[in-house]
């Protein structure tokens, strides 16, 4: 709907146009006063009929036979494409929701964020780099508006509603973030969305630090309270710059094509109870193992080459997206 304001401006241009010329065409044929002359230019256009100020000599009847050809054919011009233009405006708003839920209707598996303010946008901009499905839910609808002009999937609705919740598909979901304005907001929100889906993976945030445990105790996987990070990041930035700035390329990429992702070991995968240096991860793939998490829970950092890997366990790795890619799938024995 971008031709929207264009053909408004047109409108706008056009009525304006009409009534100058009708209003100098008056003062100089007649010689009324301006707005005199405006307001005998305004009835005629707009066909109310209250009759001539003075009567019109014969030079301004022709004048005034042409305006009102002219300004009649104008006004009904304006008034039809302003009807036109709020009949397409509710079109597209009723087919581009439609079009939006068929769309969630088919997602499965996917992530939903609620809010986009500074932190629901940075989530979602690392949900859509790393290619996965989610949803947008925030009450503000130009925030809606700007997430789906960048390409992403957004509702304009209350996000602690159960019926909102049911819309995006929350029982299908896997993952939702909470990044509502307050804390109770998000409380509230994470305590609907565990009830809908008790198997749904949450990650909220939180700005008091009392309010952590809270939302632990209400069902968040993972909280993170900003500004406390922010405050402990910049201290390290001064105390130790060099870690500073690995973190930022190993998290970040710093515009390379480098990720830490995590690959589960599949029981399809023909490496599943062989050791690290049995499948030359390093060597071949030119990919690091940072950590490995065992099945059973415990997290092994810097693995020795003669561990051992088994179904169920997950490899936290760092490499380029193709060496990344290529471990992914002989570790879950999905054929390339």
């Amino acid at each position: 709907m971008e031709h929207v304001p264009r053909r408004l401006a047109v409108i706008a241009l056009a009525i304006l146009f009409t009534l100058a010329f009708g209003t100098a065409g008056f003062v100089m044929i007649e010689g009324y006063p301006v707005f005199d002359a405006f307001y005998m230019t305004l009835t005629t256009v707009t066909t109310v009929g209250y009759g001539e100020i003075r009567t019109l000599s014969h030079a301004g009847r022709i004048f005034n036979s042409f305006l009102i050809s002219f300004g009649v054919v104008v006004i009904f011009l304006a008034v039809g494409a302003m009807t036109q233009t709020a009949i397409e405006l509710e079109l597209n708003q009723f087919f581009g929701k439609r079009r939006v839920k068929s769309m969630i209707e088919k997602l499965e598996g996917h992530y939903i964020v609620c809010g986009f303010g500074r932190l629901g946008r940075g989530a979602a901009d690392e949900l859509r780099r790393a290619g996965v499905p989610f949803v947008v839910i925030d009450r503000n609808e130009e925030r809606v508006e700007r997430a789906m002009k960048l390409g992403m999937l957004g509702v304009a609705a209350d996000a602690s509603s159960d019926e909102t919740l049911r819309d995006v598909g929350i029982d299908k979901a896997g993952g939702l973030i909470a990044t509502l304005a307050s804390d109770a907001d998000n409380l509230f929100l994470i305590l609907s969305a565990k009830a809908l889906n008790s198997r749904l993976r949450l990650a909220a945030r939180v700005d008091e630090e009392a309010s952590e445990q809270k939302m632990r105790r209400a069902g968040a996987d993972f909280v993170f309270a900003p500004y406390n990070s922010t405050g402990h990041r910049m201290a390290q930035a001064l105390l130790k710059p060099h870690v500073h700035q690995f973190i930022n390329f190993a998290t970040q990429s710093a515009g390379l094509n480098v990720n830490i992702e995590q690959v589960q070991v599949s029981t399809r995968s023909s490496f599943a109870d062989r050791t690290l240096a049995e499948i030359h991860i390093q060597r071949d793939l030119d990919v690091i193992v940072l950590a490995v998490r065992k099945a059973a829970g415990e997290m092994l950092f810097n693995p020795p080459s003669d561990m051992k890997i088994a179904a169920g366990d997950h490899l936290i790795v760092m490499g380029e997206g193709e060496g990344l890619q290529k471990l992914e799938q002989l570790l879950t024995g999905v054929p390339a």
